[in-house]
């Protein structure tokens, strides 16, 4: 319970819901078109069964990649697809996403497409939640990802248009959460099995060796400045011109 209480635990929640509101706002777009045709009565019930299946099996992969971080190197390449992310959020491209996504006329056909398309969409979202929910360490892992997703819901399905426009009016809030996604990124690669030997130190009163917070909050910045970098640097560079 007293893991619950903790600082380190209340800030990873707050990077996740964070990070659900920026990289969830696609979610909010598929649950809208998918659900579009479906009868005024119908639709709210649409969204809801669709949000909650979603969630749940976003839930089960989170526990699949809480699990497979433990396997060496698997973080480090975690890490890079977080700043990968983070930069696409910093310069996002001009592709419609969205074209492909059905509606339909009848509510399990509607909740069966949200279902399947946040699945497909929620790689971005799932490794970088994983990474948040690491960096608080404990045996509360699975809670903590549960309760930030809980509290991230109701602010994607209800106030996403709200939290579009707020992006559009401040972009520094784009900005810091690609940087967080960064800071995530550079916190998960010290953590590496393979690296631990050689950036860890035995704890005070633990077995297990732990990297110290220089080291952690020194990876954390680098992570954070190499998204801001090359994503300023792309976003000057613009897209292709199509000839």
């Amino acid at each position: 319970m007293e893991e619950f209480l903790t600082t380190q635990f209340w800030l990873a929640v707050g990077q996740i819901i964070m990070i659900d509101i920026l990289l969830g706002g696609d979610n909010a777009v598929v649950i809208a078109l998918a659900c579009r045709k479906l009868p005024p009565a119908q639709r709210r019930l649409g969204i809801l069964w669709g949000t909650a299946g979603a969630i749940v099996l976003r839930v089960i992969l989170i526990v699949f990649a809480l699990a497979l971080l433990a396997v060496p190197y698997l973080k480090i390449v975690g890490a890079v697809l977080l700043v990968w992310i983070g930069v696409k959020l910093l310069a996002p491209d001009d592709e419609d996403e969205h074209g492909n996504i059905e509606s339909s006329d009848k509510l399990w056909a509607a909740v069966k497409t949200v279902i399947v398309a946040d699945l497909v969409m929620s790689i971005d979202n799932v490794i970088a939640i994983a990474g948040a929910a690491e960096g608080a360490g404990g045996a509360h892992k699975i809670p903590l990802v549960v309760f930030g997703l809980l509290v991230s819901i109701p602010i994607i399905v209800w106030g996403s248009q709200m939290v579009i426009k707020l992006m559009e009016r401040f972009p520094v809030i784009i900005v810091l959460g690609g940087m967080l996604l960064g800071w995530i990124a550079g916190s998960m690669v010290v953590t590496d099995p393979a690296l631990l030997p050689y950036l860890a130190a035995p704890a005070e009163g633990s077995a297990k060796p732990v990297v110290g917070a220089v080291t952690s909050y020194g990876a954390g910045v680098v992570g954070a400045l190499l998204v801001l970098a090359v994503g300023t640097l792309l976003k000057k560079k613009g897209p292709p011109v199509a000839h």
